[in-house]
């Protein structure tokens, strides 16, 4: 290999390319350049590949193309496919998140670059392990033992980030609460840190809680397209829309907060536009992986950046905090792609019925092929449901969503097509009482009657937690005589056991902090971690509320958990939030289950005698009519402690009240072991 040749290799090879350079368009210019036509016969399309590219300066004047190729040669396969993918790297991950192939610079958004602090990815240099002194503090406060409410802060001396907002579903023992949302006490004792929210994906158990966290703490959002607009429609709603500032922010890019610098990388989930985010610290680098799956033929967008979790690695990850909810099921996690064959075959075998689709609103990658697959059958589409409305609304005008003019028609229009004609995309997937599906199986909705001529295709797993509800609404469609469809209609967005290995053994952290799942679901993911090299001590299963402290100096790093601040769940009842607490919660819990009796007494004002009652009045304890006798010695029970209490010149209501409470609770449990809610009224007179 002669001089010329290196020179052309090492500028061809380096990793600081700005632009691909399209080959068909690359050899007119060469030519019109100059340069020998018998080289350029002699070298053929290889020599193309490696013709130099002309020195180009960055922003901060040094050119690009010079310096580190030695060491980018070293990591090198011998494939040319390889080398031109590798070239390439930067620019894909600065590429638009729309997916549509057009690729962008920073200098093509100067707005952009005025509003957000955002950095190009150039890694042009190994950064020193040893560089790295200082502290970091990990403290999750909610998502942990617990699918949803998903939250965490990342702090140091002067700055802090909160990683996604999140709400949880209320279990089936919060009896009359809406939403769970986390407690956020700890973020406003520290309010003067605060620097922003860093939102993953756009999913409700990571982003459902802003609008209500956000009227106490109002900093700027950073998250990618998609994941913004879904915000952004929850804060219009909510009135906030005008008050709180949002950033786009795409793969590859980077937003500072102080000592903090977080860049996105592109994964694949159940929902476009999720990212992981590596969060460089004062004590080293930290990467929270979101939700993520490894698909590599997505039905939009690219596949997760594999290769800038293995340069991440290179470079050296104090910590990762990664996505635990599959970690129990083995193998890898199929294709999204899968699903759409699934959808072909029903359709093709179901082609004189209605066929309505309940899937997960956010899942737009599954709307669409459902939608492909109705145009293929020449069916007309209708959406369901309020929420689902809102996100196939929000994906169409970003062209996250593609809908063929014609297909998409109103429910109000549903009667004027054939059944066979027909498709329905609904919610309700997961047995919500008042989602769509529900209220079509219950007879209750307006524009949709379930009949046995309607296919059912139930897109989902049911969350843990949600089975019984699920199966309710399969019975009810059952009896209405429709066929219900669930084998191979569903793959996961989350990570199975090969897939986690395959990300720990690219990022190579020091301390595995498995997330995102109950207490066995991150078990299983600090085992896997250890299976691929991570010490055991090493793999830390924290619970809410736990503040993990990480010190590096001189290359050492120390991790400890000092302190437990407050976390949990905050109840929103309609439209109170916090205002039912856990007493309120028990109180209801004994009522569903004991049912209340209510003792009702007149006492004259100034001589203390007893004027009326007492009286006993009982809801959901017993059927008085069939109980006469029962109650009659309940209220004898309580006449003698009112006589007592009279007797002995007694005019403190408090210790009367009390003393009435605990003789027919008494009385009652003795009798019949029930223990019903008393509650003693006391009029006077």
């Amino acid at each position: 290999m002669n001089e010329e040749t290196k020179q052309t290799k090492s500028k061809a090879d380096s990793p600081h390319r700005i632009v691909n350079i399209h080959r068909d368009k690359m050899s007119g210019r060469e030519e019109q350049k100059g340069g020998s036509s018998e080289k350029r016969k002699a070298g053929g399309q290889a020599d193309k590949r490696r013709r130099p590219m002309p020195n180009r300066k960055n922003n901060n004047g040094a050119e690009q193309g010079k310096g580190d190729t030695k060491e980018i040669r070293m990591n090198r396969t011998p494939h040319s496919a390889s080398r031109t993918n590798r070239s390439t790297a930067e620019k894909k991950r600065t590429a638009s998140a729309e997916g549509n192939g057009r690729e962008y610079n920073l200098q093509d958004f100067p707005l952009l670059a005025n509003t957000v602090e955002v950095q190009e990815n150039k890694n042009k240099a190994k950064k020193n392990k040893n560089a790295f002194r200082g502290s970091v503090k990990i403290i999750p406060l909610g998502g942990l033992d617990q699918i949803g409410m998903n939250i965490t802060a990342i702090e140091t001396e002067e700055n802090m980030i909160i990683v996604d907002c999140g709400l949880a579903f209320p279990s089936g023992d919060m009896l009359g609460i809406d939403l769970v949302i986390p407690d956020i006490s700890y973020i406003k004792s520290k309010i003067h840190k605060m620097r922003g929210f860093v939102i993953t994906h756009g999913h409700e158990d990571h982003i459902g809680a802003l609008p209500y966290v956000l009227q106490q703490i109002n900093v700027p959002i950073y998250a990618t397209k998609l994941t913004l607009a879904l915000i952004q429609k929850k804060l219009v709603e909510n009135g906030l829309d005008k008050l709180v500032k949002m950033k786009t922010m795409k793969f590859g890019q980077s937003v500072s907060f102080g000592d903090l610098k977080v860049e996105f990388v592109k994964t694949n989930h159940s929902i476009q536009d999720a990212s992981a985010l590596a969060i460089t610290t004062p004590a080293g680098v930290l990467i929270h992986t979101g939700d993520f799956k490894i698909d590599y033929t997505p039905v939009f967008g690219d596949q997760i950046d594999l290769q800038r979790f293995a340069e991440l690695g290179k470079n050296g990850v104090l910590a990762m905090m990664s996505d635990s909810t599959n970690a129990q099921k083995p193998g890898f996690t199929m294709s999204e792609r899968s699903v759409g064959r699934t959808f072909d075959l029903i359709f093709a075998e179901h082609q004189n019925s209605r066929i309505i689709v309940a899937t997960f609103a956010s899942n737009v990658d599954r709307v669409q092929q459902i939608i492909n697959t109705a145009v293929k059958y020449k069916r007309k589409v209708v959406v369901e449901g309020r929420s689902m409305v809102n996100v196939i609304s929000v994906a169409s005008e970003l062209e996250y969503i593609h809908i063929p003019e014609g297909t998409l028609i109103d429910i109000e229009n549903l009667k004027d097509y054939p059944d066979e004609q027909t498709v329905l995309i609904t919610t309700g997937s997961q047995g919500e009482s008042m989602a769509a599906l529900s209220r079509m199986a219950s007879g209750m909705h307006r524009k949709v009657h379930i009949g046995p001529n309607d296919v059912v295709v139930m897109s989902s797993h049911p969350i843990p937690g949600n089975e019984l509800a699920v199966d309710h609404v399969v019975n009810e469609l059952y009896k209405l005589h429709a066929k219900v469809i669930m084998q191979d209609t569903h793959v996961s967005g989350h990570a199975c056991a090969e897939d986690l290995k395959l990300l720990y053994s690219l990022v190579k952290p020091k301390f595995a902090i498995p997330f995102h799942g109950e207490f066995h679901h991150r078990r299983a993911a600090a085992l896997i971690a250890e299976s691929v090299g991570v010490d055991k001590d090493k793999c830390l299963l924290l619970e809410n509320g736990d503040v993990l402290e990480f010190n590096t100096e001189g290359g050492e790093t120390t991790c400890s958990v000092k302190e437990k601040v407050q976390a949990g769940g905050v109840f929103v009842d309609g439209l109170g939030v916090g205002d039912v607490g856990n007493i309120v919660i028990r109180d209801r819990q004994n009522l569903s289950q004991n049912g209340i009796i209510v003792v009702a007494l007149t006492l004259e004002r100034y001589s203390g005698n007893l004027m009326a009652g007492p009286d006993l009045i009982s809801r959901g304890f017993v059927y008085v009519r069939e109980s006469e006798d029962l109650m009659e010695e309940a209220r004898l029970a309580v006449q003698n402690v009112v006589d007592d209490c009279l007797q002995s010149r007694m005019n403190d209501w408090g210790k009367i009240k009390n003393l009435i409470k605990d003789s027919l609770s008494d009385f009652l449990w003795k009798k019949i072991k029930r223990n019903p809610v008393i509650l003693p009224v006391i009029m006077e007179v």
